[in-house]
């Protein structure tokens, strides 16, 4: 009979070590490439890619460009009551550096605790910090799945100009009035939580969302434009290959794509954004190779951006932000 200090905790069993975790995705990333690839005219596709206009890639590159200036600016807005007064170019700086670090770690986690770790320069206000990074990315996500609900319900319905308004207004409502249940809530989880726990501090420092409401409305708002603006990115990324489907079929595809690739199956979502891109593509008229490509030069784009941050990196490695105005 074994003795209880014999027995394996069952979360020390379950655990990989990183190494492990690492070589598994790996694997994954080429078992997803490779499934994407099979079937496809590898000549065809070298040939798609030479012919390719790369002005309307550049012109994407800079509406994605934008689109993480903005970003950056919305994190300020959420982190700024929080505690944290710098200025909002320091933020978009470091949301940069942020996308350096997703581009370099196995999983966009690692960007999201680089970030963090930058603006704060104690333990508590990391902490902090990560939760304002938490509290970017739900709204990153919701904004997501805004536009991309207003597509296929849009789409499936065959609606019109009108309809899809009211469809996007009737879910951006939905989305904003469960953020205020959420965000109403923090004094409520505060008062369940025992005085002297160490996360009550932290919690604390969550009030002005519930104080400030329209923090979270501006930052959804902020969402919706960034997103709209990563649909057309790709939309100018597929031009640059002569595909010339509408607008509303970007608007549908890359909000569903971009939610596939937070999963963390892959390495910055190698194989999954050129499958869920084959797959989606597929009804509108689009053969793989082209979606494959699309998927392609989509990763170029996110590679250049984070090499911008890695350049800001190591322009200014200091630990936390500076304390500036704007």
């Amino acid at each position: 009979m074994l003795a209880p200090d014999d027995i394996e905790p069952p979360a020390a069993r379950r655990s990989l070590p990183g190494w492990a975790s690492l070589l598994l995705r790996v694997a994954a990333t080429a078992a997803l490439m490779s499934y994407a690839l099979r079937g496809v005219d590898l000549a065809a596709f070298r040939d798609l890619l030479a012919q390719a206009d790369w002005r309307w890639w550049i012109a994407g590159l800079a509406i994605a460009f934008c689109g993480q200036v903005i970003a950056g600016v919305r994190w300020a807005a959420l982190a700024r009551p929080l505690g944290f007064p710098f200025s909002r170019r320091s933020f978009v700086w470091r949301f940069f550096e942020g996308s350096f670090f997703s581009l370099c770690l196995p999983s966009s986690i690692g960007g999201d605790v680089i970030k963090a770790y930058r603006i704060g320069d104690t333990t508590q206000r990391r902490l902090l910090a990560g939760c304002t990074v938490l509290a970017d990315r739900l709204t990153g996500l919701a904004a997501l799945g805004v536009l991309g609900g207003t597509a296929l319900i849009a789409a499936e319905r065959k609606l019109g100009l009108p309809g899809t308004a009211l469809v996007a207004a009737a879910l951006a409502t939905t989305t904003w009035a469960a953020f205020r249940v959420g965000v109403g809530s923090i004094d409520r989880i505060l008062s369940l939580i025992p005085a002297p726990h160490p996360a009550r501090e932290v919690i604390g420092r969550l009030l002005p969302y519930q104080q400030q409401p329209r923090l979270m409305t501006h930052a959804l708002g902020w969402s919706l434009v960034v997103q709209a603006g990563g649909a057309l990115s790709v939309a100018l990324l597929a031009r640059s290959l002569g595909l010339t489907q509408p607008l509303s079929v970007w608007f549908c595809v890359v909000p569903l794509v971009a939610l596939a690739v937070v999963l963390p199956i892959s390495i910055n979502g190698v194989g999954v954004r050129e499958n869920a891109l084959a797959i989606l593509l597929k009804p509108h008229g689009v053969p793989p190779e082209p979606a494959i490509a699309v998927g392609l030069l989509w990763l170029a784009t996110s590679v250049v951006l984070g090499l911008v941050g890695g350049v800001l990196f190591l322009i200014d490695r200091r630990a936390s932000a500076r304390p500036a105005q704007d």
